[in-house]
């Protein structure tokens, strides 16, 4: 077993590299054991297919880090800040009694790809993503460890409240946006509990949620570039109706109506009550008309 770091721990460790957490790399450290056996828990890494290799992003000073290791045997944490990534090692190794069960990558987590992390035997592909991600980024990190790891089937985060409201939002509701979709098409969401600010060093100043993702067991049908593509169109303009807000994207009104039509959705919704089901339609109508009418040589038509 392996013993929690606490706020006086955090504190020595932040002062033995000189550290001064930044806003830039997102650092607010969580210095609460009970808070961190909370996350741990939140994760469910048991269960029928338990987890053996869990991944988690930003680890910090390592409180998350040592909680995940008592409950699983391998952990691989990716973390940007060199200094970081350096000491980690060696705070586990002073604090648990399986030390060899942690890899460290240094690199950003939002160009991380599959054959940076290890994937061998006995610990195979990571399958979890447990995180306190880093709040100005979160959305994006956690979208792209999506699409490159396509063995992650459990993703457990902390993000800043607002941003967890919006991943688990539902469709019509005054919080569902393109984060909401896009998580949709990987798996099904929902917030797992809130986190309070005084278990943080320094303390942020925004409220903390934890965000729960279970990926689908079948994959939803369509091409993700262009689902997202899609999603991203008719958000860059909410307010307006679809056959609108899509204009750009299909080429006009007509041509996005037309699409629209064929995808069985009403042109005049707007994008905010339509489900992540209606954007695979719209995006699957919109290639099966440019497979129709294809371009003409020199791109004009």
């Amino acid at each position: 077993m392996s013993s929690l770091l606490g706020a006086v721990e955090i504190r020595r460790l932040a002062a033995e590299l000189d550290l001064r957490p930044t806003k830039t790399l997102g650092q607010n450290f969580v210095h609460d054991a009970n808070t961190v056996r909370r996350i741990v828990a939140a994760a469910a890494l048991g269960g029928d297919r338990p987890h053996r290799h869990v991944l988690e992003v930003g680890p910090g000073l390592g409180s998350l880090t040592l909680g995940l290791l008592e409950q699983v045997p391998f952990v691989t944490a990716v973390e940007i800040d060199q200094r970081l990534a350096a000491l980690l090692p060696t705070t586990v190794a002073a604090h648990h009694e399986r030390p060899e069960g942690l890899t460290v990558v240094a690199a950003d987590a939002m160009t991380v790809t599959a054959a940076e992390l290890p994937d061998s035997e006995p610990a195979g592909p990571v399958t979890a993503l447990v995180a306190n991600l880093p709040y100005n980024v979160a959305v994006p990190v956690l979208l792209h460890l999506l699409e490159v790891l396509p063995a992650l089937r459990r993703v457990l985060v902390m993000v800043q409240a607002e941003v967890a409201d919006r991943l688990a939002a539902p469709p019509g509701s005054r919080t569902y946006g393109s984060p909401s979709v896009k998580a949709a098409w990987y798996g099904t969401t929902k917030r797992a509990g809130a986190i309070g600010r005084n278990v943080f060093w320094p303390v942020p100043g925004v409220d903390s949620a934890l965000v729960a993702l279970d990926r689908h067991q079948k994959p939803l049908p369509g091409i993700r570039s262009e689902v997202f593509a899609v999603i991203d169109a008719a958000f860059s303009q909410r307010r307006k109706m679809l056959r609108s807000a899509l204009a750009g994207w299909a080429g006009s009104a007509a041509a996005a109506t037309d699409i629209l039509q064929r995808a069985g959705v009403d042109p005049t919704l707007r994008g905010e009550v339509v489900d992540v089901d209606g954007y695979i339609a719209i995006a699957d109508a919109a290639h099966r008309v440019r497979a129709e009418d294809p371009p003409a040589a020199g791109g004009e038509r």
